[in-house]
C-alpha cells in the first residue's frame, strides 16, 4: 500500500507540472534528428527536419516530418513523445541513404491511421496503424502505383479518396483519384495548380524574391474542406528562405477548377526569430480550432537546416482561410475550448532581452556573445567546449516580471547522425535582482531529454534583472546558444504609436512598395499588418532594428491596405490608422 501511495503522489505531482504549462513557443520543442543527407554532412553537422503533417486520431495528435526515424504524438500539442520506426531500409550506395520518409502523407481512414513518404518509386509501401502510440504498423498495401513527391491524402465527404502531390519548379500540382480500398489510382492525374509569380509577388525565388537564376517550387500539397468548399494548399518559393509561406486555391468540386484565394499567402512569417512558414498542413484540435503546422528556416549550416512551427489558423466569416503569424514565435497559448484565432492567441509576454548585454564564460571564434539575444535564429554564441560549467548571463536592463523563458540550442560542432537515443540536456537557470545574489530559478540538472529548443513556462514569474544559464551536459558539440529568449513584462511604459507611416508602391512593378517610419527611441522593434481590406490585415511582419522594410508579397494591381504598431518589452503600442494602397 505504502508503494501505491507514493506512485499516486508521484502521478500527482507529474500531473500538476503538465497540467500548470498552458503556453508554447516556436519553434516547437522536440529532439529533431540530425541531417541524414551526406552531400551536406561536410558544412557542418545540425538538426534539421520539415514538411511536417499534424493529424487528431483516437483523441492524440501524431505529427509526420522528413528523415526523422520516426515520429511523434502528444495529448495536448505540448508534450510530444517520439516514436522510433524506420519505415523504410538506406540504399547500399557508397554513402548509404537512409530514404526514410520524406515530406509524408497521412489520412484518417475510419479507426486506422495511414501515412507514406515522398515517392516516384512505384514499389513504396503505404502503411497503416490502428495503435500509433507503438511501433505496430502493417503495409496497407505493398506497392503503392501513385509515385507522389510531397503527396497529400484526403478523403472526401461521400467517401472518395483523392491524393494531391508536386514538388518541382517545372511541373505543377497533381490530383488524382484514388480506390479507397485498393489504393490503386483511378484515372489520370491531372494538372491542378501552377505558380504565377509575374502576378504574386511573394511567389518570386530567392530571399528578396531577387533571385531570377532559378524558378520558383511549388510543393507541399494540403487539401482541407470547410463549409463544401476545397482548399488545395501549396508552399513556395522554397524551403531555403524567410518567405516560404503557403498559398491556398479554392474550388466547388475536390479536383477543381481552383480559384486563387483573394488572401495569399495565408501562412506567411518573413520576419522576427523564427521565420519561415511554408509546406504545412491544416488541422483541428479535439476543441474544432484550426491551427497550421509549417516549416520553419534557419539555412545557416546548409540550405535544408529547418525547424518546425505551429501557428493559430482558421476561416473567417467569408470563408477565407488565414495563419495567424502574429507575435508566433513568443509565447503562444494552447487552447482549452473554442477560440478565437483571428484575435491570435498570443500570451501578451513580450521579450525582455533583446540585444541587451550580455557576459559569458568564453567565446569561440566570431560567435559573440550578443548572437545570444540578438533575435536571428541564424547566428549563435559559443563557448569553447561543452564543459560544465561554460555560462551565459543576460541582464534584462530593469526589475521585470519574467514569465517563460526559452533556450535554443545551435549544434557547433555537433558529432552524431540520424536519430541517436540517449540525447540530453542539463542545465541550471540563475536569477538575481543585482547581479550579485543568485539563486536557481530552473533546474534541469537531472533531465534525461533531448531538448533542442527548451521552453520553461514558470509556475509562477518572478520578479528579477540577471538571468544566468550554466551548462551542465550537452547532448553533442560545444555549449551554444543562438536565442537566450526571455518573455514578460517591464515595469515600464509602452512605445507611443508610430508616426509619420508611409507605404509606397511600386510604380513599375506593384507586387512591392517600400514601408518607412518615425524611428521610437522607446521601441523594440515593429510588426507591420497587411492585408486585402481593412478588416482582413492577416499578413504580418516582425521587424527589428530597422525603422523601414521593403515588402514584396502582393499581387500585381490589387489593392492592399496597411497599418503598424511598435512594442518593447513593456506592451505594444496602438495601431496607426489603415493606409490604402493601390
Amino acid at each position: 500500500m505504502k508503494r501505491i501511495a507514493t506512485l499516486l503522489v508521484l502521478v500527482a505531482l507529474f500531473n500538476a507540472a503538465h497540467a500548470q504549462q498552458k503556453t508554447y513557443c516556436n519553434p516547437i520543442n522536440i529532439d529533431y534528428g540530425f541531417c541524414p543527407i551526406p552531400n551536406f554532412v561536410e558544412q557542418g553537422k545540425h538538426r534539421a527536419t520539415a514538411d511536417p503533417t499534424i493529424t487528431l486520431f483516437k483523441g492524440d495528435y501524431y505529427l509526420f516530418s522528413t528523415n526523422q526515424w520516426g515520429y511523434w504524438w502528444s495529448s495536448d500539442m505540448l508534450h510530444w513523445k517520439f516514436v522510433p520506426r524506420k519505415f523504410l531500409k538506406p540504399y547500399q550506395t557508397a554513402k548509404p541513404i537512409y530514404d526514410e520518409l520524406c515530406a509524408p502523407a497521412t489520412l484518417v481512414l475510419h479507426d486506422t491511421l495511414l501515412v507514406i513518404g515522398s515517392t516516384y518509386s512505384q514499389d513504396f509501401p503505404l502503411w497503416m496503424s490502428t495503435n500509433p502510440h507503438v511501433d505496430d504498423w502493417k503495409e496497407a498495401v505493398d506497392s503503392f502505383k501513385v509515385g507522389a513527391w510531397d503527396p497529400g491524402l484526403f478523403l472526401d465527404d461521400d467517401n472518395r479518396l483523392y491524393i494531391y502531390f508536386g514538388s518541382s519548379n517545372f511541373y505543377p500540382t497533381y490530383g488524382q483519384e484514388i480506390d479507397r480500398k485498393t489504393f490503386a489510382p483511378i484515372g489520370e492525374r491531372k494538372e491542378l495548380l501552377r505558380l504565377n509569380d509575374s502576378i504574386h509577388g511573394w511567389e518570386r525565388f530567392g530571399e528578396y524574391y531577387d533571385n531570377t537564376f532559378l524558378k520558383p517550387f511549388i510543393e507541399g500539397s494540403w487539401m482541407n474542406k470547410h463549409n463544401g468548399k476545397y482548399y488545395l494548399q501549396y508552399g513556395a518559393p522554397g524551403t531555403e528562405f524567410s518567405g516560404y509561406g503557403d498559398g491556398v486555391y479554392v474550388a466547388n468540386k475536390a479536383m477543381g477548377p481552383f480559384t486563387y484565394q483573394s488572401h495569399n499567402p495565408f501562412s506567411y512569417k518573413p520576419g522576427g526569430y523564427a521565420r519561415g512558414a511554408g509546406h504545412g498542413a491544416t488541422y483541428q484540435d479535439k476543441y474544432g480550432n484550426w491551427w497550421h503546422v509549417s516549416t520553419i528556416v534557419i539555412n545557416t549550416k546548409n540550405n535544408f537546416e529547418r525547424r518546425i512551427g505551429i501557428w493559430p489558423a482558421g476561416f473567417d466569416k467569408d470563408d477565407i482561410l488565414y495563419a495567424n503569424t502574429a507575435y508566433g514565435d513568443y509565447p503562444t497559448l494552447l487552447a482549452q475550448g473554442p477560440e478565437d484565432h483571428l484575435q491570435g492567441r498570443f500570451a501578451g509576454w513580450m521579450l525582455l532581452n533583446y540585444n541587451k548585454p550580455v557576459r559569458v564564460s568564453t567565446t569561440l571564434g566570431g560567435h559573440s556573445a550578443n548572437q545570444a539575444v540578438d533575435e536571428s535564429i541564424k547566428t549563435y554564441w559559443s563557448a569553447t567546449s561543452a564543459n560544465k560549467g561554460e555560462w551565459v548571463e543576460t541582464d534584462l536592463g530593469n526589475i521585470s516580471t519574467v514569465h517563460a523563458i526559452q533556450i535554443n540550442y545551435a549544434d557547433q560542432d555537433a558529432t552524431v547522425m540520424g536519430k541517436v537515443p540517449g540525447l540530453y540536456h542539463q542545465y541550471k537557470i540563475y536569477s538575481s535582482v543585482d547581479g550579485k545574489t543568485w539563486v536557481t530559478l530552473v533546474d534541469k540538472s537531472q533531465n534525461q531529454t533531448d531538448v533542442p529548443h527548451d521552453y520553461i513556462e514558470l509556475e509562477k514569474p518572478v520578479q528579477t534583472r540577471y538571468l544566468k544559464m550554466e551548462n551542465i551536459h550537452m547532448a553533442t558539440g560545444k555549449f551554444a546558444i543562438s536565442g537566450f529568449r526571455v518573455f514578460g513584462n517591464g515595469n515600464g511604459a509602452k512605445p507611443d504609436t508610430v508616426k509619420n507611416f508611409v507605404v509606397l508602391r511600386g510604380e513599375t512593378d506593384t507586387r512591392n512598395a517600400w514601408l518607412k517610419w518615425q524611428a521610437a527611441d522607446d521601441a523594440t522593434g515593429y510588426v507591420i499588418y497587411s492585408g486585402i481590406a481593412p478588416d482582413k490585415l492577416y499578413t504580418n511582419v516582425m521587424v527589428y532594428g530597422s525603422n523601414e522594410y521593403y515588402f514584396k508579397a502582393m499581387d500585381k494591381g490589387k489593392t492592399y491596405y496597411f497599418t503598424i504598431e511598435a512594442f518593447n518589452e513593456n506592451g505594444i503600442s496602438k495601431r496607426v490608422q489603415v493606409v490604402k494602397s493601390e
